[in-house]
């Protein structure tokens, strides 16, 4: 938490992330902005859960059932319980995975906690979601692009302010993996007033985030084949059966590129 590197006068979106989901690796900064958003939209915080059951949920399928070996992790965030690397391997421990953010105190975290089993293989690549090409020739270090790879991508795209150049984002990392690989996506959606008043709140704080449409999250799974069921509230994406969790206000879908 004393890095040099870490800019504690100005909000991140992991450590905000952080705070909101009752972690510690958070300053005042950060603190003050989540309660900021909770307060434009309490519903936020079932957000970030709901997020974070997705991830879990979407990659014991893929590694499980898919039989899939290699993950993108691209927008990490700050670790927590269940990281992409310890669901996957406790799965499958022969599973590579690469983790991408560009925080500093997320790279610190990094070499300090996201360890591998040793049958598999955990690198972090310190880049920004927007230089995609940089993204895919560092994880060749790690990962084999003539084998299928499941590109997870949760709660980063609302950072790229264009919609267009996010979504060739996608395409550009998706032309990368072979047939047989997946996205994986879950975004802030535009679909209340108060997430659109916390849009304007992060906004104001100099940390924007762009919300999209539903459609929107839907379009960067153009040419893939969507798992059931499809584009929906991150909520509602495989609920436990017999349950119907609340619509929030993000949407997300996994899709396979054929």
């Amino acid at each position: 938490m004393t890095d040099p590197n870490v800019d504690v006068s100005r909000p991140s979106s992991a450590r905000v992330w952080n705070y909101l989901l009752d972690g510690k690796d958070n300053f005042a900064v950060d603190r003050e902005l989540g309660e900021a958003l909770r307060s434009a939209n309490p519903g936020i915080v079932g957000v970030a859960r709901a997020q974070r059951r997705f991830l879990i949920q979407a990659v014991t399928f893929l590694a499980g059932e898919v039989g899939i070996r290699q993950f993108l992790d691209i927008g990490t965030g700050l670790p927590t319980a269940d990281n992409t690397h310890e669901v996957a391997q406790r799965v499958a421990p022969d599973s590579r995975i690469v983790y991408v953010d560009n925080d500093p105190l997320v790279l610190v975290h990094a070499r300090a906690l996201l360890t591998s089993s040793p049958e598999g293989e955990t690198a972090y690549i310190d880049s920004n979601v927007e230089d995609p090409e940089r993204i895919l020739s560092e994880a060749a270090r790690t990962l084999d692009f003539s084998k299928p790879v499941a590109l997870t991508m949760i709660g980063i795209l609302g950072n790229v302010a264009d919609y267009a150049e996010a979504r060739s984002i996608v395409e550009r990392l998706l032309d990368a993996v072979p047939s047989g690989s997946y996205l994986a996506v879950s975004d802030g959606t535009s679909t209340s007033a108060q997430s659109v008043e916390s849009q304007r709140v992060a906004k104001q704080s100099g940390h924007p985030y762009n919300l999209r449409t539903p459609e929107e999250i839907g379009g960067y799974f153009e040419g893939l084949e969507l798992l059931e069921p499809g584009v929906v509230s991150t909520s509602r994406w495989r609920p436990q059966p017999g349950t119907e969790p609340e619509a929030l206000d993000v949407y997300c879908a996994v899709g396979r590129k054929p």
